[in-house]
């Protein structure tokens, strides 16, 4: 099995330095994962994430022409986190979605005013 971009495949951490994570695949080639692809937030210290000899689950970005291969962490993760959002409502109409929206929107701010007043000691408390 070639390395082609797009596929998903287990590797294993064998160097890390401070841009990125060297992982051997599988028929020994060598990847880079980028710090940038290592998770789906900031990543300060790439060593608070991955270890040498970890095995983990990588995909293919890109395949240059002198041989170096792309991966990526957090776009192996992808397909998987898609699955567990939840499921869009079909059938709605325009005013529906809107109607939701708008709902779902007043949830939200009714709770920040919440949190808001509960900060500051509700209304009318006096700063002492």
């Amino acid at each position: 099995m070639s390395v082609e971009v797009g596929s998903k495949l287990q590797g294993k951490v064998t160097g890390i330095t401070n841009f990125g994570a060297f992982v051997e695949l599988p028929e020994g080639s060598t990847g880079l994962v980028h710090i940038s692809e290592v998770a789906d937030k900031y990543v300060k210290d790439i060593n608070e994430h991955l270890t040498v000899g970890d095995q983990v689950e990588v995909k293919v970005i890109n395949v240059e022409k002198d041989g170096k291969i792309g991966l990526s962490i957090k776009k192996a993760k992808e397909n998987v986190q898609k699955k567990n959002q939840r499921p869009k409502k079909r059938g709605e109409s325009f005013e529906q979605k809107m109607n939701r929206f708008l709902k779902e929107s007043e949830d939200r701010l009714a709770s920040l005013r919440k949190q808001t007043e509960s900060k500051r000691g509700g209304r009318g408390a006096r700063k002492g």
